[in-house]
């Protein structure tokens, strides 16, 4: 037999006058309960005496009893509403508790700045309903009500003196604070909330802008490993195709060996047969000729010395000679083919990383006003150029025909002093190369580094990376890097610069010629 579950809700124990859980139910002739005191002043105010629910009517006023059991029943669902109520109400941890609760502290819902006291919702009522405390001013619950009374004249704190930049009474005006200006709280409040509105939106901007800054750098982060996984990449098909060559080198190389090893024993082997087969030849020669020698019949000696064979053909071996084979000579070949190699790879690799500088191509125009200046280098007494445009971010490349002079110099400089001749070198803000009338070429570096380049470069481009402090200048013709400045310290803005001095090292009417080749623009 299946058992059958019945579950009670509050709504059965509510009395349908008042709509609350029945207090003193009681039962009346039709069979619906209400409560005691609901139900009579129902009564008391009608004529004739109805069920409120099925309008059935009784002759007399039905005597009223208490019903024990739905009393009980009613009684168990509002001691667990209450129980359930105070334990919503019960004050956490950060909450303003109640100052009338003993025992147990709720909550407070509203502080009175009359009172000085908080209240939870139940001690809050009288406020609520009594016409004397409905005129206290109520505030959501605050804790230390006392820091809001006047420690002087224990009154309510209820002005703002903007003179002393604090809060005062309403009698403060009167003594510490005569002929201060005093404002009400409310009007302070007004003027300090909307500054702090204003701080909370430039602060809101700063976080803004710190969010996009930090996206950008989780971009750049991004693009970080984007470039450093392709140059991995790119860097481990360089190299497996280094290993490769060498690899394939050192085998070519043994092979040359071995063979080289294979020829000289071949020849060494065909020797020593035929000096083994001559040899055996001489001693059965000697053999009978030792016979005869030690016979000592006359007769037997004379008469078979002329049935001697004649005396075999043997070479002259000394002049034969085993030639080593030049092993260090193919160890020279080998390197220098495995040289060659590598030198076309790194060409490979030149011309793809100067392609890709190449992409950052700036149009740099010379300022004719620096020109007109008399800027003039202190070592080689040249003029000098800057740019017009200056670069303070990024990346940049530009290219200078230098093939019409002997002397030139070039890079890019922080603006300089024009009233001072030019001292260059890093540390007086120039990173350049120089080429003087002997031929040779040097950075203008802390000290000055001579370099080695294989050709004369015709054009030179010139690679700034401001951000990664490097300045890098290429031979455009032949894709060769000539040298980099790196970890660089740069501050302000960088120009091009230049100075081409004319063939015979004197600075003069070079000028026109300079300006009219670049027509004032370098590419």
């Amino acid at each position: 037999m299946a058992a059958a579950s019945c579950v009670l809700t509050e709504d059965q124990f509510m009395c349908s006058i008042c709509l609350d859980v029945f207090t003193d139910p009681a039962s009346i002739p039709c069979g619906h309960n209400f409560c005691k005191n609901c139900i009579s002043q129902h009564w008391n105010t009608n004529v004739h005496c109805r069920c409120p629910i099925c309008s059935k009517s009784f002759p007399t006023r039905p005597e009223l009893h208490i019903n024990t059991f739905i009393s009980e029943m009613s009684a168990q669902f509002r001691l667990e509403a209450q129980q359930k109520s105070s334990s919503s109400e019960v004050v956490k941890p950060g909450e303003v508790p109640c100052d009338i609760c003993s025992g147990t502290k709720l909550k407070a819902l509203k502080s009175c700045l009359v009172c000085l006291t908080s209240f939870c919702e139940t001690h809050l009522e009288p406020h609520l309903t009594k016409s004397g405390l409905k005129k206290h001013q109520l505030i959501d619950p605050v804790e230390d009500l006392e820091e809001r009374m006047c420690k002087e004249h224990h009154k309510l704190l209820e002005l703002f003196c903007k003179t002393d930049q604090t809060c005062v009474c309403v009698i403060c005006p009167y003594s510490d604070h005569k002929r201060h200006k005093l404002v009400p709280l409310k009007e302070e409040y007004e003027i300090k909330r909307a500054k702090l509105v204003k701080t909370d939106a430039a602060i809101q901007q700063l976080i803004q802008e710190r969010k996009l800054k930090m996206e950008e750098m989780k971009q750049s982060v991004k693009l970080n490993k984007t470039n450093a996984d392709r140059a991995i990449t790119e860097g481990v098909q360089v190299f497996a195709a280094l290993k490769e060559s060498t690899e394939r080198g050192q085998a070519e190389f043994i092979v040359t060996i071995k063979e080289n090893q294979r020829t000289t024993e071949k020849q060494a082997k065909h020797f020593i047969k035929e000096l083994e087969q001559e040899i055996s030849d001489l001693k059965k020669r000697r053999n009978k000729l030792k016979k005869l020698s030690c016979s000592g019949d006359n007769l037997y000696l004379l008469q078979n010395l002329s049935s001697l064979n004649p005396a075999p053909t043997t070479k002259d071996w000394t002049q034969v000679n085993i030639r080593q084979p030049p092993y260090e000579a193919t160890v020279v070949r080998a390197v220098a083919q495995l040289e060659k190699t590598l030198s076309k790879q790194v060409e490979r690799v030149t011309e793809a990383e100067l392609e890709r500088v190449q992409q950052y191509r700036e149009y740099v125009y010379l300022n004719p006003v620096i020109i007109m200046k008399h800027l003039f280098t202190q070592s080689s007494g040249c003029r000098c150029a800057l740019s017009m445009k200056g670069f303070s971010s990024g990346k940049f490349y530009f290219e200078v025909q230098v093939g019409a002079w002997f002397m030139w110099t070039l890079g890019v400089t922080r603006k300089p002093n024009l009233t001072r001749e030019v001292l260059l070198s890093p540390r007086n803000g120039y990173w350049t190369i120089c080429a003087n009338r002997q031929g040779g070429y040097s950075a203008a570096a802390n000290p000055s580094v001579r370099l080695s380049v294989k050709s004369l470069p015709q054009k030179v481009g010139v690679f700034v990376d401001y951000e990664q402090g490097l300045v890098s200048f290429y031979d455009a013709g032949t894709a060769a890097l000539i040298y980099s400045f790196t970890d660089c310290c740069f501050t302000g803005e960088l120009y091009p610069f230049f100075s081409p001095c004319c063939n015979d090292g004197v600075s003069g009417s070079w000028w026109d010629f300079f300006l009219r080749e670049h027509k004032l623009c370098l590419q």
